[in-house]
């Protein structure tokens, strides 16, 4: 049965503009696992915020579990010298990290002051990941509020900052069969310490004399296939729902050329895929969109290559 929870009072999905009110409190929605002084509310309930001390973090979960469709989060990262610190929002097939896991992260990496976040996807098949890709933003995630949301079906997993694909994972039927697409998924938030990684490798440790380091979050929204025991209709996709029909397989003409655009200009060097495709990709993907405009077009085009997001593995 498909499912559409929202957080909120109206949420503009983007690839549907299916409008729904606000469906019960954090507690109807979510399990959460700190103490309590590590967990707040805005006094409308509406804004959640997550701390970090030296003692714990905080994390939550979804109470229902999901297999494919559109996951989305507004959040609001950790400020100032955040070195060490790391904020997740990922789906997982469990409560810990089990040896047979899937998983789809997106985990921010904290900075010292003045230094840009990282956020870091990955994804998980069967407890084995290594798909680590790290991404700069071209904004301050600390100043506001910004939305990132996966997109999950059977042909590709497509991670979005602000409506950009910044990663797009395809299940391009790879020799290990790589592709997480047979277990439901809770959705997950955390705030951790991860210094003995996070930040330059683990070189710059948190600097516990800022705790608490907070994170801010809202506007949590679902158009999903909510999972059902015994007997769960999402066992076999059909194209009944959006994300399962055909133009939710691929990216867009005006999404191909902000892909492109972000590949180029907030891939990070340290990222493992280095092969190197050329601009003749990039030229054939604006060739396709025709006269549909993009603001990305004109700096796409001046360049020579970019880097292929995903290796064959």
């Amino acid at each position: 049965m498909a499912h559409f929870l929202v957080l909120s009072a109206v949420i503009v999905v983007l690839f549907s503009s299916t409008q729904a009110e606000v469906q019960g409190s954090f507690d109807d929605n979510f399990s959460k696992s700190c103490p309590e002084t590590h967990f707040k509310t805005s006094e409308d309930g509406q804004i959640w915020y997550l701390s970090l001390d030296k003692k714990a973090g905080c994390g939550f979960m979804t109470r229902e579990k999901y297999r494919f469709g559109w996951f989305s989060m507004k959040l609001k990262l950790v400020g100032g010298d955040s070195a060490g610190v790391v904020t997740a929002y990922y789906m997982c097939t469990e409560d810990g990290a089990g040896p047979t896991r899937d998983e789809l992260d997106f985990e921010f990496l904290g900075n010292r002051t003045g230094e840009p976040y990282l956020i870091q996807t990955n994804v998980y098949k069967n407890g084995t990941g290594n798909r680590e890709m790290r991404h700069v933003l071209w904004f301050d995630p600390t100043e506001d509020f910004h939305t990132y949301s996966i997109l999950w079906n059977t042909h590709q997993i497509v991670f979005f900052v602000d409506r950009v694909p910044i990663r797009v994972y395809k299940n391009a039927n790879y020799t290990n069969n790589f592709f997480p697409n047979q277990k439901p998924m809770y959705l997950f938030s955390s705030i951790w310490n991860a210094d003995d990684w996070a930040t330059r490798g683990g070189l710059e440790k948190t600097n516990w004399k800022n705790q608490p380091f907070v994170s801010s979050y809202k506007d949590f929204s679902v158009d999903g296939c909510q999972w059902k025991d015994p007997y769960p209709s999402c066992v076999s996709t059909t194209t009944t729902n959006w994300w399962d029909q055909y133009d939710s397989w691929h990216l867009s003409s005006s999404q191909k050329l902000d892909y492109a655009w972000n590949t180029i200009h907030f891939q990070d060097d340290s990222n493992s895929d280095g092969e190197m495709i050329h601009m003749q990709d990039a030229k054939s993907c604006a060739k396709a969109c025709g006269a549909r405009s993009s603001p990305f077009r004109g700096i796409i085009l001046r360049m020579f290559s970019i880097k292929k997001l995903e290796s064959n593995r």
